[in-house]
């Protein structure tokens, strides 16, 4: 029986510590895992905090990956990472070691309490939009393409291409 495997992107995100390390460290745990195979990850960009506002910028990246676990299977590995890393959740939107959420997953639209594909504000945000549209410029988000999408969030929102060491 031939496995089936599913092309998903993932959006990281880091504002504590060291958060270039903080992501390549989810990166590789992701890529080590054998239900994920990475196929690329955009380059990393730094990015005004969302939301809550009185927080340090964050690094982010989105990657691409395929992977034979469910929906709720993948949501759970993003949060086991999470907490292997470091991550705890005080304030919504708040600073964090790492944030890695389940932007899309194949073509699957998924409405629960905990578990929403599409990712619902993915649209609205330049520090998804814009690593997206490096990964995948033509890919239709909300009805427009990732490339499109990704100019206009990045004149509204505040994000440059991340140049740290």
């Amino acid at each position: 029986m031939v496995e089936r495997r599913v092309r998903c992107y993932i959006g990281l995100g880091s504002n504590l510590g060291d958060s270039r390390a903080n992501i390549e460290a989810a990166l590789r745990h992701l890529a080590g895992a054998p239900e994920i195979s990475m196929i690329a990850v955009a380059p990393f960009y730094r990015t005004a905090p969302v939301g809550y506002t009185d927080q340090a910028y964050f690094i982010n990246t989105v990657a691409e990956i395929n992977t034979s676990l469910s929906p709720r299977q993948l949501l759970q590995r993003l949060q086991a990472i999470e907490n292997m890393l470091g991550r705890v959740r005080t304030v919504r939107w708040g600073p964090r070691t790492v944030d890695l959420d389940l932007l899309l997953y194949g073509s699957a639209v998924i409405d629960e309490p905990d578990l929403q594909v599409p990712h619902p504000r993915m649209h609205r945000r330049a520090f998804v939009m814009v690593p997206l549209a490096d990964l995948h410029p033509d890919l239709v988000v909300a009805g427009e393409k990732a490339s499109a999408l990704a100019r206009r969030l990045a004149r509204e929102q505040e994000i440059t291409r991340y140049a740290g060491a």
